[in-house]
């Protein structure tokens, strides 16, 4: 036998066991999730999704410093500098440990006023609910000093970390679930210091994995007075933005709290979770891709940056869309299949966010894009005036009492002129062709969905489907879906592009 067919058959053995490896862990986060559910019931699970959000709204005062340190990490290591990268790591963990502590005490003293003057908890949950906050604010501490240890992985693009490190993460979550059925005390207590738990063993493997692979990853007392000037500066205007973005994500999701009640609450996480799975196939592809904008940017090679801005933003699309639209045409059926309670509102709620994220598709690497030229003023002041006016548009629709589901339709509608709104500030700054976007990712990209919307419609087995209906009308929505994707969506030289691509990667792990 040639050597070439037994590296072929080798290839499709690997290919075929990383997509295994991508659909375990899916599988086994979309199971945990209907044990936590059936576990804890529909209101505890409210509960921990809306005081667990309260503590993020923290992030506020961290989210754009944490934005900063991933900009800075990756330009550096675009250049080469070493000893500058010591530098800023450095730097960067001071920061972060002077923000845990900062936060942990202000989300303490705001927090517990907030929980027990403002949320709708019933009586009997509140103490409950005050130790889901404390673990919460804990989860949340141990995250910020992750950060400059996550921006050395994704700035040197050792992806394969991630990867395996998300395995273990959905392992001991599923060890959490075990322990929840078998726990005498309070089930929601449990869940909720189990998962801070969680979080400080994936801080110290991520710790341990920078320190062995990267020089620059030895932390010592460091703060470089220029370099802080220099950070602060950027994060003069993405503060403003990163507020307003948590504050429409967190903030709407009190807003749902307080007018609505945790069982609300409840049908957001759910879906929300199955956001998380089926957006976590494109999160993971533009991770790898977002490190090489800003190093083409950097080095100052813009034509390379304008394509791979184009080819990610449209191929990052075909991916959602080959998940996004199978769910959402058989939504009933997955959720009844999945969840032993289904919450009202799930289903709608996960179609709305499932159509959020594809068009934050479109807005992911322009974002790159703007962030690596570093002029943010115009984008931010956009984004700041754009989400205020959702927030404060999501509150008076739900003061109206109307339908809760009018929230996730204006999150849409607002996130569409937060693309716009990119789109001008790429042509500006570093001269983006909006033309060729148009012709060559958004036009194609709308057509692909738009069909694909059309033969969902027209394709038979809607009703009361069998679980063979359900996997066959899947598998045909997919094909079509993919077969669309390929002789509509993309040009020649994409074609060539992926597969070439695709074949590296593959050999890659062969060679290991």
């Amino acid at each position: 036998m040639s050597s070439s067919i037994v590296n072929n058959r080798r290839i499709a053995k690997n290919t075929l066991l990383l997509y295994a490896r991508m659909l375990l862990m899916m599988g086994i986060s979309l199971f945990t999730s209907r044990i936590t559910l059936a576990a804890l019931g529909i209101t505890d699970y409210g509960i921990y999704n809306v005081v667990g959000g309260m503590v993020a709204m923290f992030s506020i005062l961290s989210g754009s410093l944490s934005l900063s340190i991933s900009r800075y990490t990756t330009m550096e290591v675009g250049k080469g500098n070493i000893k500058k990268l010591k530098t800023i790591f450095s730097t960067s963990v001071s920061i972060q440990l002077f923000m845990a502590l900062l936060v942990g005490i202000l989300a303490e003293v705001a927090g517990v006023w907030f929980l027990n003057h403002k949320m709708v908890i019933p009586s009997d949950r509140l103490y409950a609910a005050h130790w889901v906050l404390h673990f919460s604010i804990l989860t949340f501490m141990i995250g910020l000093i992750s950060v400059p240890y996550n921006a050395l992985i994704i700035a040197h693009e050792k992806m394969s970390a991630f990867a395996y490190v998300s395995i273990l993460d959905v392992c001991l979550k599923l060890l959490i679930v075990y322990l929840l059925y078998i726990s005498p005390v309070d089930k929601l207590i449990v869940y909720a210091s189990l998962l801070a738990c969680v979080s400080i063993v994936i801080r110290i493997v991520y710790g341990i994995y920078c320190k062995r692979h990267f020089v620059e990853a030895h932390y010592c007392f460091c703060l470089n007075k220029q370099l802080l000037r220099d950070m602060f500066g950027f994060i003069g205007w993405t503060f403003w933005g990163n507020g307003v973005v948590v504050l429409k994500d967190q903030g709407t999701n009190i807003l749902l709290n307080m007018f609505c009640g945790p069982a609300v609450n409840a049908a957001r996480g759910v879906a929300m979770q199955v956001n998380g799975a089926v957006y976590g196939f494109v999160q993971n592809f533009m991770v790898a891709v977002n490190p090489q904008i800003t190093k083409s940017y950097s080095v100052g090679n813009l034509p390379d940056m304008h394509k791979l801005i184009i080819r990610s933003t449209k191929f990052a699309f075909f991916i959602l869309l080959l998940l996004l639209i199978p769910v959402c045409a058989n939504i009933d059926y997955i959720l009844n299949l999945w969840l032993v309670e289904v919450p009202e509102h799930t289903a709608s709620f996960v179609i709305l966010i499932l159509l959020y994220s594809l068009i934050d598709c479109f807005a992911n690497p322009l974002i790159t894009g703007v962030l690596a030229q570093g002029d943010i003023k115009p984008y931010e002041i956009a984004l700041t005036f754009i989400y205020l006016i959702n927030f404060f548009a999501s509150y008076v629709c739900l003061k109206a009492g109307m339908v809760v589901e009018t929230v996730f339709v204006l999150n849409i509608i607002f996130k569409a002129c937060v693309v716009f709104a990119l789109l001008l500030q790429s042509r500006s700054k570093y001269a983006f062709p909006i033309s060729h976007f148009f012709q060559k990712c958004l036009m194609p990209s709308l057509t692909v969905f738009l069909l694909s919307a059309l033969f969902v419609f027209i394709l038979p087995g809607k009703e009361n489907p069998t679980f063979a209906v359900f996997v066959g009308r899947a598998l045909a929505i997919v094909i079509f879906i993919g077969i669309l994707s390929y002789t509509i969506g993309m040009t020649k030289n994409e074609k060539r592009y992926m597969w070439n691509v695709f074949m590296e990667k593959v050999s890659n792990r062969v060679k290991r």
